[in-house]
């Protein structure tokens, strides 16, 4: 399986794949070695600004924090944003590859790859401009992992500066056979809801717990009976889950702490249990401090929220139409919903109060990173592949980059000239983007 022969490669776009694919490799290489984490990532902005300009792009930097949009006119018709991320995860990296970052951060979730991935496709129709009309409109989106960078933007004026787009694009990588694509259909990714509750105790000495209250013990029973939110307060046909993911408290064993720190996250695949189940963290905690008499009731702040992702149905049909043109039947898959989330629906109708527009298309798909070798030598059929084989977060994470780039350098460019003809699309484009259909 040749990562960059496929069927539709001699397109006057995708010809000059071979051309842009090394640089797009030095770049990943790049990113990997040198991960910041969510609001830190300037030289990973530069780098980014950086490409764009060398391809011709008008740069604006600085945009929602880190956020680096370029902009290319290629006269009347439609307007096509393609987004990637910026940041890396806190993680100390354990996959032993000669290009692994050091310290404590990881681009564990693919990020550079997306990166590395936009990059080439903006240079692929930068290169061919007598092959579409309309205008790209790349940006390099801040702190995703936070589920802050999306909404940062667009408070930042990212439509109003910059254009309303006809169409938004993004692809994620996922743990299937590099060289694969994969698209869903209604919902596809969770919506989340992420918290940091504070519980107050009061303090004391280890010797004579009865003088104070714990808030160590009331975590820990908060934590147990969060878990009742999930098995006896949600169908068995509903997909939901709770996670706590950090709980912090006290300095030394002969101490009872002031105070514990709890983070918790919900995700739901429907905004309404979504509500109930963030609803049922808040009422459970404060039962667990009001059973242990905490002096004070908890502070409990959301910290982020992400709507459930629902790529646009006719803008997904349209693009998984062009992947099976380029890549063949057998390269493009179905996805399943999942509990994994995103703030990329803030660029659409989930959006509308923060940048006010209605209309815009959204089409997301999951992008393969496995390489052949491992893939084949994992045993069971894909759904025991998948549960053996490192996911995004985990410290042992790596794409296979001679698969995967070429892979993601193409489907953005094929997906991007979805809208962007050589006529500037249908006469009907805009029209089609502003009632959720692609033109094709």
């Amino acid at each position: 399986m040749s990562p960059v022969a496929y069927p539709g490669e001699n397109t006057p776009v995708l010809a000059g794949l071979n051309e842009v694919l090394r640089p797009a490799v030095a770049l990943y290489l790049d990113l990997h070695r040198h991960p910041e984490l969510s609001g830190e990532e300037r030289r990973t902005a530069a780098a980014l600004g950086e490409w764009l300009r060398a391809a011709g792009y008008a740069v604006t930097e600085g945009v929602g924090g880190h956020g680096v949009v370029g902009v290319l006119r290629n006269g009347e018709g439609p307007r096509v944003l393609i987004r990637a991320e910026l940041d890396a995860l806190p993680l100390a990296e354990r996959t032993g590859l000669p290009y692994a970052s050091e310290g404590p951060v990881m681009h564990a979730c693919g990020h550079d790859l997306h990166l590395a991935a936009v990059a080439g496709a903006a240079s692929l129709l930068a290169r061919s401009r007598g092959a579409w009309r309309g205008t790209v409109v790349v940006v390099g989106q801040p702190s995703e992992e936070t589920l802050t960078g999306a909404r940062a933007l667009l408070e930042d004026g990212l439509y109003e500066r910059f254009g309303r787009p006809d169409a938004v694009l993004a692809q994620h990588t996922a743990p299937l056979l590099g060289g694969m694509v994969a698209h869903g259909y209604g919902p596809m990714l969770a919506g989340s809801v992420g918290f940091e509750a504070v519980i107050h105790g009061r303090a004391g000495h280890a010797g004579t717990p009865q003088l104070a209250v714990d808030p160590v013990l009331t975590g820990a029973a908060a934590v147990l009976r969060l878990q009742g939110a999930v098995s006896r307060e949600s169908a068995p046909t509903e997909q939901v889950a709770l996670n706590v993911g950090s709980f912090h408290s006290g300095t030394g064993s002969n101490l009872v702490p002031a105070l514990a720190t709890l983070g918790i996250t919900v995700r739901a695949l429907s905004e309404r249990a979504l509500d109930r189940l963030a609803g049922s963290v808040e009422r459970i905690v404060r039962a667990e401090c009001a059973a242990s008499g905490c002096p004070r009731d908890p502070e409990i702040t959301v910290v982020s929220r992400s709507p459930v992702t629902h790529p646009d149905p006719a803008a997904t049909a349209a693009v998984r139409r062009a992947h099976v043109e380029l890549y063949g039947p057998e390269r493009v898959a179905v996805w399943p919903p999942a509990m994994a989330t995103e703030d990329f629906p803030f660029y659409g109708d989930a959006g509308a109060s923060v940048h006010g527009m209605t209309g815009i298309a959204l089409s997301y798909w999951m992008l393969g990173v496995v390489g052949p070798k491992t893939w084949a030598g994992t045993p069971g059929p894909a759904e025991e592949k998948l549960a053996a084989l490192p996911p995004n977060h985990s410290p042992e994470f790596a794409p296979d980059v001679r698969t995967a780039l070429p892979t993601g350098i193409t489907a953005m460019t094929s997906a991007a000239l979805t809208w962007l003809t050589a006529d500037g699309g249908r006469a009907d484009a805009g029209s089609a983007a502003a009632t959720g259909t692609a033109p094709r």
